[in-house]
């Protein structure tokens, strides 16, 4: 357990790390070994970018799992699935390739693969999404887009895309983890413990490393997904340590600068701040 000292001192380095830079930064963290949580703007509607793909794969692995989708189904990537993508490999690849719902499931989580989110969305409805996370109780996300158009200006406003909270984004993966164990949440989310499983390795597979896990010992286990904005960087996940969770952190920037005032571009920065956030918690939070 951590002493009362130890949570104010992390919280105290959550803060100074978010008032060094000029953008926003908000946040949600759970230290999962003593319950203790951190939050700053915690409940502030905030651009998803792709960090809403994890709620798009419960209420796929929901549908499946009442039978109105077939996770074996074949579909064939055509050329119309590259159009206006900017994320992920598939749009390089040539038409023709044939992969599960599975593996489209997969692929939308582990690259961020927009063609795979599209194959996905064929078969859910917009609001059947956007109702599933209110059901769940994340009252403040709001699907409103299949794929964000690519020519937002870094300063649109939020009603042009997804949008999301970080402790939305939080409670979600502590469901998911929860699920693991507890048939009660299972019945929440409407999926099974086999399914709940998948979801959670999924995200376990996450192929890209940056922000929460960038800062973190080689090799530490991160159950995330992360997101790219006109405004900002985001990154939701699990933290892993000595093989048992660790900590949830749900972090987003918003109204990043382009450049910051020493040229370095606004987005590395938005991603270095989430990695400090995270490598804050993991100090702070050992046993």
């Amino acid at each position: 357990m951590s002493t009362p000292s130890n949570f104010a001192s992390v919280a105290e380095r959550l803060a100074e790390i978010c008032d060094a830079q000029p953008f926003v930064t908000r946040f949600a963290i759970c230290n999962l070994l003593t319950g203790e949580t951190i939050e700053r703007g915690a409940d502030d509607e905030t651009p998803s970018a792709s960090t809403r793909k994890t709620s798009i794969m419960m209420a796929a692995l929901k549908a499946a799992q009442e039978g109105r989708l077939d996770l074996d189904e074949p579909i064939t990537y055509e050329a119309r699935f590259a159009e206006e993508v900017a994320s992920g490999m598939f749009r390089y690849l040539t038409p023709g390739i044939v992969i599960s719902l599975r593996d489209a499931i997969t692929g939308m989580m582990v690259l961020s693969d927009n063609v795979c989110t599209k194959m996905v969305f064929e078969r859910l409805m917009l609001e059947e999404v956007d109702g599933y996370c209110k059901s769940i109780g994340l009252a403040g996300t709001h699907h409103r887009f299949l794929i964000p158009p690519l020519a937002l200006s870094p300063d649109h406003a939020l009603k042009s895309v997804t949008t999301t909270t970080a402790r939305d984004q939080a409670v979600l993966l502590q469901m998911i983890l929860d699920a693991q164990t507890s048939s009660t949440v299972r019945e929440k989310l409407g999926v099974s413990a086999e399914l709940c499983a998948y979801a959670l390795q999924t995200l376990k597979n996450q192929i890209l490393r940056y922000a929460i896990p960038s800062r973190l010992p080689f090799g530490t286990v991160v159950a995330h997904k992360g997101g790219t904005g006109k405004r900002g960087r985001m990154n939701a996940g699990i933290v892993y340590r000595d093989g048992a969770p660790s900590y949830i952190i749900s972090a987003y920037t918003d109204e990043v600068p382009l450049v910051m005032p020493d040229g370095t571009p606004g987005y590395t920065m938005a991603l270095e701040t989430i990695g400090r956030l995270s490598r804050a918690c993991w100090d702070g939070f050992a046993p």
